[in-house]
């Protein structure tokens, strides 16, 4: 009976092992999430125009990145209620997401077509599942 209940507690944590994401793809899948929660708090109307990179080339993917961690910076919170949230959750965003990788990329911030909060933080978003796909973690619950 011993050895049974041994037995099904290894079986039940090495099942566990191997459907949990890789932490990389974790950290993306949850950013994607912190980026979806900043859709909520930020400002919309009458605000500056973003650089917003869309579908990014593959070598392309540090300066996207610095590109939207840039324009956080300019994201304004809707109302004084939800600052401190707002001002977390951008905290959250300036950390280092991606290594450089060195490649050098044709794209500049500039180059990408300015577009409203949301749209912005819409296509930050993609970006991150596109990270959390490329993993090598095929399964995308949560998007």
């Amino acid at each position: 009976m011993e050895r049974m209940i041994i037995f099904c507690m290894l079986f039940f944590c090495s099942s566990m092992v191997l459907t949990a994401a890789p932490p990389k793809a974790m950290k993306y899948k949850q950013l994607a999430k912190t980026i979806d929660h900043l859709k909520d708090v930020v400002k919309d109307k009458d605000v500056e125009l973003l650089h917003t990179p869309e579908n990014p080339e593959d070598g392309c993917l540090f300066t996207a990145m610095t590109c939207f961690q840039d324009g956080i910076l300019k994201l304004q919170p809707k109302n004084s209620q939800v600052n401190v949230t707002f001002t977390k959750t951008v905290k959250i965003l300036r950390r280092p997401i991606l290594p450089d990788s060195g490649e050098h990329c044709e794209s500049s911030c500039q180059s990408y077509e300015r577009k409203k909060p949301q749209e912005f933080l819409n296509s930050f978003s993609k970006l991150m599942q596109k990270l959390f796909k490329n993993c090598g973690y095929t399964r995308a619950e949560g998007y």
